[in-house]
């Protein structure tokens, strides 16, 4: 793979040029474009540059929307709904972000849900947003089925990520976390197969639900939850919070992705905001300090996201530059 190395300014600016040109209106260009940009900072790359073709494919099919106005309910105190009308979901969390922070502040939790949209790509990036207004932020989305129950064959989960943003009382953040419940990312069994690699067991079972270390029985069968019946539970938890209280579709329901027609994704994601002010006060960032204290004072030990990597300009696979570049061409 040759990569070279460009400027986030440059990526940012590409890609909101490539959005607008396949029929996204400015303000969700805008907002897509910065998350792009974001993931692509982070070395997220699953989440950055990898998406903007299809993006543009939907936008041009009209599977996906990019001119719609989300609309923000607030019916309760410490409830806030924003339903992102079958479009992107970055302009659907701007819509909602200050009025759900405002709650949080307010009633002290805050439940933050994005109704019907398109996936999300990267929830650590919403998280890390609240977080930076000093509230405790916890994400949950799903995806196209991928994992089946332990003992099963089929698909019913997505890898169904969790993410956790913690603040650290001065506008930042103290460590987070964003990961699917999956025991592995699909992707990398991809690449296993591409390269005729085994894989581990205890990742995929075969379409018989029968563990398998051949990567491309795996692709024809099923992932696995990490950490067996427990991430099974946690995937449980998330495909609850992410679909039954958004009304979004189960996992079981949601189409592919990435191709460019198709049904709407119909997704929803649904973030738990928590004012430590109105629990502990000061304590909760003594405490988290403390927990940081006494993991890192462990040599090669690190909390997660603590220290991001934050590259300006960054290595982009010349290839997917290449495709960016010439949808804007």
């Amino acid at each position: 793979m040759t990569t070279i190395d460009i400027p986030l300014d440059e990526i940012e600016r590409t890609t909101r040029t490539a959005l607008q040109l396949h029929g996204a209106d400015e303000p969700t260009a805008t907002a897509v474009a910065r998350a792009v940009r974001v993931a692509e900072e982070r070395g997220n790359i699953i989440c950055g540059l990898a998406y903007v073709e299809s993006y543009c494919r939907q936008l041009e099919s009209g599977r996906l929307d990019g001119t719609v106005v989300p609309v923000v309910h607030h019916e309760r105190p410490g409830a806030i709904r924003v339903d992102a009308q079958f479009g992107f979901a970055q302009p659907a969390f701007d819509a909602g972000l200050d009025l759900a922070v405002e709650a949080a502040k307010d009633v002290g939790v805050c439940g933050f849900a994005i109704e019907h949209s398109h996936t999300c790509t990267s929830l650590g990036y919403f998280t890390e947003r609240l977080a930076q207004h000093g509230l405790l932020a916890i994400g949950t989305t799903n995806a196209t089925p991928r994992v089946a129950p332990p003992g099963g064959s089929s698909a019913v989960l997505g890898t169904n990520p969790i993410a956790m943003s913690v603040p650290d009382g001065n506008g930042g953040i103290s460590f987070q976390f964003d990961f699917a419940t999956s025991a592995v990312a699909l992707g990398t069994i991809l690449v296993a197969s591409k390269k005729n690699e085994p894989i581990p067991l205890g990742w995929a079972v075969d379409a018989d639900g029968q563990p398998t270390t051949d990567a491309n029985e795996a692709l024809a069968g099923s992932l696995q939850s990490a950490g067996g019946y427990k991430g099974y539970g946690i995937g449980l938890l998330v495909e609850v919070l992410a679909a039954a209280l958004t009304g979004g579709n189960l996992s079981v329901d949601v189409p592919p992705l990435k191709t460019p027609e198709g049904a709407p994704h119909d997704l929803g994601q649904f973030y738990l905001l928590i004012d430590p002010g109105a629990f502990s006060g000061p304590v909760f960032l003594e405490r988290v300090e403390a927990l940081a204290a006494s993991i890192e004072v462990q040599e090669g030990a690190r909390l997660p996201g603590r220290s991001v990597r934050q590259l300006d300009p960054v290595p982009v696979d010349g290839a997917v530059w290449d495709v960016v570049t010439g949808l804007v061409a």
